[in-house]
């Protein structure tokens, strides 16, 4: 084990089974409970779990009542193209892979069953789901071993691969940077989905730099170009509609997702947003 890979665990087992997270029954709180009755509302219930149908109907709130099920079946995907291979604070994939520790051991934590995949233009590795920690650190071990440049993401493929390999009802984590043709839809349908998207501040705003050699780290082509403020305004207006119909998709789907920046902190921003 690297001493990358050690730095990582070492911080992320500390996150979640320390103060940070520890004080958290799990970062899947509201997770793997089903159905069971409705109730009238009563000071200090979840508002989340108001039943709005049967409130508008009975003109009274009431909320859903779950039973918890004997475990989560949590599912890591790390999409890992060319494209992650950048970063002005850290890697992007770098990123990832504490985003993979701290999911992972989350699971662990709260006796789920946890396993991982990597995925670019085709599915490379596939753990079994496992309850110990040791899957953990072979899924960071893995995300760091792997080599992205000259590979680029293919979510068709990821959705068709995934809709054709979980067979049970799955909290399925896909972490990407996001950007392309992306339609989860078909995942959503069955999974509990919840997209993490990894970027960095240069990648959305960037500066001019001038006349440069640039090269694509998924087709492996280098092009020359001049990276003036026209190029930077058609970048940014294709990086927006992008992330907009990213965004539209999502809400319509009912996928939650969290950005995280390079510069930022994984087990924070994660713990916030599934809150």
């Amino acid at each position: 084990m690297n001493k990358a890979v050690k730095k990582i665990i070492l911080k992320t087992k500390k996150q979640v089974y320390g103060d940070m997270l520890g004080n958290n029954a799990s970062l899947f709180q509201g997770e793997g409970f089903e159905f069971a009755e409705l109730r009238e509302y009563v000071y200090g219930d979840d508002v989340r779990k108001i039943d709005w149908k049967t409130t508008a109907k009975l003109g009274k709130p009431f909320v859903k009542i779950y039973k918890e099920e004997r475990e989560l079946n949590v599912v890591v995907v790390s999409m890992l193209g060319g494209s992650v291979y950048f970063g002005t604070v850290k890697q992007k994939s770098d990123i990832i892979a504490e985003v993979v520790a701290t999911l992972g051991f989350s699971a662990v934590k709260n006796s789920d069953l946890f396993s991982h995949m990597i995925f670019a233009d085709q599915l490379y590795e596939a753990s079994k789901a496992s309850k110990k920690l040791f899957s953990v650190h072979k899924a960071v071990e893995d995300v760091f071993a792997f080599d992205p440049i000259g590979k680029e993401g293919d979510f068709s493929a990821l959705v068709e691969t995934l809709h054709n390999r979980l067979k049970k009802k799955s909290l399925l984590f896909i972490v990407s940077d996001f950007v392309g043709d992306i339609d989860l839809k078909l995942l959503s349908k069955k999974h509990d989905v919840f997209a993490v998207m990894v970027r960095d501040r240069f990648e959305e705003n960037p500066s001019e730099l001038g006349y440069l050699r640039l090269i694509d780290m998924e087709s492996k082509q280098s092009f020359e170009g001049d990276v003036n403020s026209a190029t930077l305004k058609n970048y940014k207006k294709a990086l927006h509609d992008n992330d907009e119909k990213l965004y539209k998709q999502f809400k319509k789907q009912g996928i939650r997702f969290s950005k995280i920046y390079t510069h930022e902190e994984p087990a924070l921003k994660l713990m916030k947003r599934m809150r």
